[in-house]
């Protein structure tokens, strides 16, 4: 199983899951002595993000298309305007590589919670975001949040859908207004689903990871490998959508988007060595 301990919440939490876990000081001990779906199931109860090898392997598609506005001309992401509010890895990826496809990116930021990614690495940061546009804006302004998505043909996000709605930020309400506009929703399990989830515990999830030979067990593939992954799924959704009219709200698992690469790529289970990534 992976537990992620990404925010500092996640660390002040940790005596709470030990406790639940019937534990006494040592999270490893704990975690190895309960069966993994339990400590999974503490450790969300929590608002940890945390997941047991497999465990969303055929559960759902990777990506959904909901069409909640009118279509209207088929499209190229060329001239597209995409207001991107994700953050970290996956949503930014996507917004990159409609970019690089032609459409007119713009980045928006809150004042008070910055993207995280900024605390990484300056030079991959760049790179992400390389030819977009940046608005930093007070998302209690309601009147600024409506005007930069006023123009937006695409929105890109990673947030609990409640947690727009409280902006004033609806998925639906924004492709009914016009014809032909695409609504990207990046999440770990599902737009209707609460878990957190992060790029390494995503993976595992999904089971995308490395079988060691020898019964080692498994082993991550990389880093945060399952937020690439979906960077380039929910690019090609968005883009299909766009070929097909728009029109649709476009969710997009990173736990769903590893299970299906993992299982394309014949990695499920102990001794079949790693997938072709």
């Amino acid at each position: 199983m992976a537990l992620n301990l990404a925010r500092p919440d996640d660390h002040a939490a940790v005596p709470a899951l030990l406790n639940l876990l019937g534990g006494t000081g040592n999270l490893g001990a704990a975690v190895g002595a309960r069966p993994m779906a339990e400590v999974v199931r503490h450790a969300q109860l929590l608002g940890m993000a945390a997941a047991f090898i497999e465990s969303e392997r055929g559960r759902q598609p990777p990506e959904t298309l909901d069409r909640f506005g009118r279509p209207g001309a088929t499209r190229t992401c060329s001239g597209v305007r995409v207001a991107d509010f994700s953050a970290l890895w996956a949503g930014p990826l996507c917004a990159r590589l409609l970019g690089l496809a032609g459409a007119d990116v713009v980045k928006v930021e809150s004042v008070a919670r910055p993207d995280g990614a900024r605390h990484g690495n300056p030079t991959f940061y760049r790179h992400l975001h390389h030819g977009h546009g940046a608005v930093v804006l007070d998302f209690a302004d309601r009147a600024a949040l409506r005007a930069v998505v006023a123009d937006a043909d695409v929105v890109i996000e990673s947030s609990r859908p409640r947690a727009l709605r409280r902006l004033g930020l609806d998925a639906e309400r924004f492709l009914a207004a016009r014809p032909g506009r695409v609504w990207v929703s990046v999440s770990g399990y599902g737009r209707d689903d609460d878990r957190v989830a992060f790029g390494d515990d995503a993976a595992v999830a999904g089971g995308l990871v490395s079988w060691q030979p020898g019964g080692a067990g498994p082993a991550f593939l990389g880093d945060a490998l399952a937020d690439p992954v979906t960077g380039i799924y929910a690019a090609r959704a968005a883009a299909r959508s766009l070929a097909d009219g728009g029109g649709h709200l476009v969710s997009v698992a990173m736990a769903a988007c590893a299970a299906e690469l993992a299982e394309r790529a014949g990695s499920a289970g102990p001794g079949r060595g790693s997938p072709p990534c």
